[in-house]
């Protein structure tokens, strides 16, 4: 089952089979890279042709060295003509590739097994949100004058709407005439209470305040 279906020769039947498995290895691919994420359509369709594309590559060096060096010297270029993306991004695009090695050498059922393997590991671990942050976290920028001192300003209000509470930065603005307060707070739901975020514009002067999730930092 894990042996190389290729003989000494490429045959047409043997080409049709490692090019219907790439591509339907790819889509299967494209979807595991889709599921609870962001991407465009442009990415998607790429993950679905790659391992066709990868193979095909293969194919065509069959053990050629010199070959071999201008096909690794093309793809490096790629990299300088691409746009950074995620981390997940990137791990979808290396298993496409991995299938398209397989399935470039023959190895059918060694492409098929890996790739079920992986992609039930991936889905395991986006649905149970491994290595996520708390979904009630939010980053909270205030912005106070500098006449207040910041030390205990805001201490009451936090005990009595959050869960925790942490300073993470201070930040000067306007020629040092005001402070720009980051903190890390944990919300009891998904969303601020007005009445809190009333409560901080009674105590900062009616100055900007920012409460929202942070920012995805998850590209390489």
């Amino acid at each position: 089952m894990l042996n190389s279906i290729l003989g000494s020769e490429l045959t047409l039947p043997s080409f049709l089979i490692c090019t219907a498995v790439s591509l339907l290895l790819g889509i299967g691919t494209a979807l595991v890279a889709m599921y609870r994420s962001r991407t465009t359509q442009s990415f998607a369709v790429t993950l679905a042709i790659l391992p066709a594309v990868v193979q095909l590559v293969i194919m065509l060096v069959n053990g050629n060295l010199g070959a071999g060096v201008a096909v690794a010297g093309a793809f490096s270029l790629v990299r300088f003509r691409s746009a950074p993306g995620t981390a997940k991004e990137i791990g979808a695009l290396f298993l496409a590739m991995a299938i398209g090695l397989a399935t470039g050498m023959g190895y059918v059922g060694l492409a098929v097994l890996a790739f079920v393997i992986v992609a039930a590991v991936m889905l395991l671990l986006t649905a149970i949100n491994f290595g996520g942050a708390n979904e009630h976290e939010r980053v909270l920028k205030i912005t106070i004058p500098e006449s207040l001192s910041y030390d205990g300003l805001f201490d009451d209000l936090f005990e009595k709407y959050t869960k925790s509470c942490v300073l993470e930065r201070v930040k000067t603005s306007n020629m040092g005439t005001l402070y720009e307060l980051t903190y890390r707070v944990i919300l009891p739901d998904d969303n601020a209470p007005k009445a809190f975020l009333d409560d901080l514009r009674c105590r900062n002067g009616n100055l900007n305040i920012t409460c929202g999730r942070e920012a995805t930092k998850d590209a390489l």
